[in-house]
């Protein structure tokens, strides 16, 4: 799974005619959606703003997870994308938010979580839904997968 540069044109375009925004709250994926994001011309009009939040101490001072839900299921955890996703919209306010957090590896893996699991949400004006991934490979393209999943997430709902 690689990332659809034509499918975030055609999602810039589509939040830009709709007048709506967007914001990312990245972990493992380092800014990478950003990224991708801010490499088509137009990004400007719809992408409020993103922020890495590698750390747990940043995800809870930042994004306002709860330290309880670091400390009792962890940062790869649904409960804690669903808390960032929250934390990014409060703070930008947009539309539209994604969130990831996985383990990218090499290491850090356990066996409840192994290297690859990674947590993906997306923040609607009418829902939010965080997914639960597996991908394989070395640590780029877990990173690449998890990007382009997000990406084509966006693109479902938005039905491009």
């Amino acid at each position: 799974m690689k990332i659809d540069y034509n499918h975030i044109e055609k999602i810039i375009k589509k939040l830009a005619s709709q007048n709506q925004t967007i914001s990312f709250a990245e972990s493992c994926t380092g800014g990478r959606i950003a990224a991708a994001f801010t490499s088509i011309s137009g990004a400007s009009a719809v992408l409020d703003g993103s922020v890495v939040t590698y750390s747990n101490a940043i995800k809870h001072t930042w994004l306002n997870v709860d330290n309880e839900i670091l400390e009792k299921y962890g940062a790869v955890s649904s409960q804690c994308v669903a808390q960032m996703l929250e934390g990014i919209k409060n703070i930008s306010g947009a539309d539209y938010a994604l969130a990831v957090s996985g383990i990218a590896g090499p290491s850090g893996g356990t066996e409840e979580k192994p290297v690859g699991t990674v947590y993906i949400g997306l923040q609607t004006p009418f829902s939010q839904e965080v997914f639960q991934c597996f991908f394989h490979g070395e640590r780029g393209h877990i990173q690449e997968q998890s990007c382009a999943f997000a990406i084509e997430k966006i693109a479902e709902v938005l039905k491009i």
